[in-house]
């Protein structure tokens, strides 16, 4: 058992030391890999590619910013010779216009401060008097990795459920617009960008980005939009995609079809908050019982102490 113990701690490290060296040194690139990557650079921007290197370029100067921005292409390069396409990670990123490069970066930064953060915390402990033994150090440095390179997933899935709820509500109310742009004589496509153009929030922008570059491409702007649907994640766009292209030649019908989905997602809405709002009155409801019974042993501890010592 002794034994045993050293050789599988030598082989977990020689394992991570080989995967890190493999994410950070460049391999030779095969044909798979440079088609693959030829597709995502005329892809950029669309179903697969992170929109961060064309709508919100991060400006990363010096040093650290070059060193991150190199570890962020070839761990990109891992993932897509591995075929790790991670899509719905991708699609929370696409959301928050943030890029997938320099997101795997960050993973790879905060994990190897997380083996260090480990080791250090442990010698912390250790000059308290508390815990001892080389094992301990190792395993520490381990969990904290892991647990630091699985924070920014954590907070990208936190902060795009966010920003999807927001997009939900932004496209209730863009469904009625094009439903009243269509009922004062407008024609689809016109009706979808003149709708797009009532404001600069975020959602609407990225609207009508895609309708005008469906204009451009020569793409339908119901195909655009389920690209869209498709990038971000979000269901409802692509629903409502391939209702417009069912129905795209009947006018009648496209208002109907648009002021039914729109009810829809308000009663939704709707629905959402209210159970929002009664888990918010159940936690309160618990918390108060929980105040209200430690405020019960506040009061029969010092009686309960006095029987029990009297006995």
């Amino acid at each position: 058992m002794s034994l045993t113990l050293p050789i599988v701690i030598g082989a977990i490290l020689g394992l991570g030391v080989y995967a890190l060296v493999r994410a950070l040194v460049p391999s030779k690139s095969g044909a798979v890999a440079t088609v693959a990557r030829i597709d995502a650079m005329r892809a950029r921007g669309a179903l697969y590619e992170s929109p961060g290197r064309v709508v919100s370029q991060e400006a990363d100067s010096g040093r650290l910013g070059s060193l991150r921005a190199g570890i962020g292409v070839r761990v990109a390069d891992l993932y897509r010779q591995q075929g790790w396409e991670q899509r719905s990670l991708r699609a929370d990123l696409n959301v928050l216009e943030r890029s997938w490069e320099n997101f795997l970066a960050t993973k790879i930064l905060l994990g190897t401060v997380g083996l260090f953060f480990g080791p250090f915390l442990f010698a912390i402990v250790w000059t308290l008097g508390i815990g001892s033994g080389a094992v301990i150090p190792l395993w520490m440095a381990l969990v904290c990795g892991a647990v630091f390179f699985f924070l920014p997933d954590l907070e990208v899935r936190r902060d795009a459920a966010d920003k999807r709820r927001d997009l939900r509500r932004v496209i209730g109310a863009y469904l009625d617009l094009v439903a009243m742009n269509l009922a004062g004589g407008r024609g689809l496509p016109e009706a979808l960008m003149a709708a797009a153009e009532v404001s600069d929030g975020w959602a609407l922008r990225r609207i009508r980005n895609t309708l005008a570059d469906a204009r451009i491409t020569g793409t339908s702007q119901w195909q655009a939009l389920g690209m869209l649907g498709e990038e971000l994640g979000v269901e409802e766009l692509k629903d409502l995609a391939s209702a417009l292209g069912l129905v795209a030649e009947d006018g009648a019908k496209v208002r109907e079809s648009l002021a039914s989905r729109a009810e829809t997602m308000r009663h939704r809405e709707m629905a959402e908050i209210e159970g929002s709002a009664g888990e918010k009155s159940q936690s309160m409801l618990v918390a108060q019982l929980l105040l209200c019974a430690g405020f019960l042993v506040f009061l029969i501890f010092p009686a309960a102490v006095r029987v029990f010592q009297g006995a």
